[in-house]
C-alpha cells in the first residue's frame, strides 16, 4: 500500500503551451475520500495558495495531505505530505518535497529546480538513514513537479482520443510522461449527475509507484476540470477516491 498520496496527486499530467491558467482559484481546497474496495481507508486534500519564493519570486504553494482514519490506523497508518512551489505564470518549477509516513516505511524527498539552469538538486533521506544524499543533475526545459502538473493540466484541451506528453522530474529522475484522453461519462458528483472526460496517465519507472492495472480518472468537463472520481488497481486490491468537500471554489454545489 505504499505511495497512496502520490497515487492521488501523480495522477494528472499535461501538455505543455504558452497559455495562461484559467481552470482553478486561488485558496481552492479539495477534499477526497480514500477507499479500498468496500472499505472506508481515509481522506486525502490538495490546496493551493499564493506564496513569495526566496522573498522576490510570486508563485503558489500546492500542499497535499493524504492520512488514513483511526480504523485503518490499525491495519495501515498513512500520513503523506507532499508540496510544491511553482511559478504558474512562467510555468516553473523550484521546490518540490515529499514526507511519507506509510506503515513502517518511511521517505523524504527535496527537489530544487534551477529552470535558468537546467539543473535540479535532488535530496533523500529513508527511514534509517541520519543524513540527506544529495546529487544535482540537468533537467529538460519546462520540467514539471507531480504536483504542479496536476493544476497545469487542468487548463489544457483534452480532446478525446489525443495523447498528451510532458517532461517530469521527480524521485531524482526525469522522464516524458503521456497522459490518455480516452472517453466522455455521465456520473454522479456531489455537484449533481455531471459529465467528465475520462484520462489515463501513462507513467514510466516505479520510482513513482506500484501499479497493477490501469489508473483511470475523471475530470468535470469543462474549464474547471475538477478532479471528480478515481480509479486504480493496486497490489491487492483496488483503489478510489471520490471528491467530497470543496472550499473557496464558484463551481455550484447542488
Amino acid at each position: 500500500m505504499k505511495y497512496l498520496s502520490q497515487r492521488f496527486v501523480i495522477l494528472i499530467l499535461l501538455y505543455l503551451t504558452s497559455s495562461y491558467l484559467t481552470g482553478y482559484e486561488i485558496g481552492e481546497k479539495l477534499t477526497f475520500e480514500l477507499s479500498y474496495g468496500l472499505i472506508k481507508a481515509g481522506n486525502s486534500t490538495i490546496e493551493i495558495n499564493s506564496t513569495v519564493y526566496q522573498d522576490s519570486i510570486d508563485c503558489v504553494e500546492i500542499s497535499s495531505l493524504s492520512k488514513t482514519n483511526k480504523f485503518f490506523d490499525k491495519i495501515y497508518k498513512v500520513r503523506d505530505r507532499i508540496n510544491s512551489v511553482w511559478d504558474s505564470n512562467e510555468n516553473l518549477s523550484y521546490r518540490f518535497s515529499k514526507k511519507l509516513h506509510e506503515g513502517n516505511y518511511r521517505q523524504n524527498r527535496i527537489h530544487y529546480y534551477y529552470p535558468n539552469q537546467n539543473l535540479t538538486v535532488y535530496m533523500k533521506k529513508d527511514k534509517k538513514a541520519t543524513k540527506y544524499k544529495t546529487k544535482s543533475f540537468e533537467i529538460p526545459k519546462h520540467t514539471h513537479d507531480i504536483l504542479s502538473a496536476f493544476y497545469w493540466a487542468r487548463n489544457q484541451e483534452l480532446v478525446v482520443g489525443d495523447t498528451l506528453y510532458a517532461n517530469i522530474t521527480v524521485d531524482g529522475k526525469s522522464y516524458v510522461a503521456g497522459l490518455f484522453v480516452k472517453n466522455l461519462d455521465t456520473i454522479p458528483t456531489i455537484y449533481g449527475d455531471r459529465e467528465c472526460v475520462i484520462i489515463e496517465p501513462m507513467l514510466k519507472g516505479d520510482s513513482i509507484f506500484k501499479q497493477t492495472g490501469k489508473i483511470l480518472i475523471w475530470l468535470s468537463n469543462d474549464k474547471w476540470k475538477i478532479p471528480m472520481k478515481i480509479e486504480s488497481k493496486i497490489v491487492f486490491g483496488s483503489f478510489k477516491a471520490i471528491l467530497k468537500e470543496v472550499s473557496n471554489v464558484t463551481y455550484q454545489k447542488k
